[in-house]
């Protein structure tokens, strides 16, 4: 079973693809698609759009997992942000891709065992529960790799 992670952006979209055919999961990639902020927001949306529908293609996963937004600050980020989630959302949909979507707490919890856990103590456990030689980068990266992992954790 290959499932997709998203951690949601419009600067930095996170991305993980892991497969769970054996006894543990395997990464087959992982990375992060970047937006200039000097783009007006259609281009930056058309970007993610299109970059992250390469992956899905490349991978054609069973399921792709999204975090959920969390905001409390910042309202015109979190609407470029949701903006960017929608696309997100869409590119699946038009594959008929289930969506599974989680909080970060859920996530943090699902990785770490603790929903409190900080943004090294995800990185870290993506390295060691993945078998990765660093820890993932950026950390964003690490961010999708840890949406895919708590998935297939979820699943269980």
């Amino acid at each position: 079973m290959i499932v997709v992670g998203i951690d949601p952006g419009i600067a930095r979209v996170g991305y993980g693809v892991l497969d769970k055919t054996g006894r543990y999961p395997t990464p087959l990639t992982y990375g992060c698609i970047e937006t200039k902020s000097s783009l007006a927001q259609s281009k930056r949306l058309r970007e993610v759009y299109e970059r992250i529908s390469q992956v899905l293609d490349e991978y054609n996963p069973e399921c792709v997992a999204i975090e959920q937004l969390f905001f409390s600050r910042n309202t015109t980020s979190g609407m470029q942000v949701s903006e960017a989630r929608g696309v997100l959302l869409l590119a699946v949909e038009q594959r008929d891709i289930p969506i599974a979507e989680y909080t970060p707490n859920q996530i943090k919890q699902a990785v770490t065992g603790s929903g409190r856990a900080d943004k090294h103590q995800v990185q870290e456990m993506m390295r060691r529960l993945l078998r990765l030689q660093e820890i993932p980068r950026p950390d964003d990266a690490a961010d999708g790799l840890a949406v895919a992992l708590c998935h297939i954790n979820m699943m269980r």
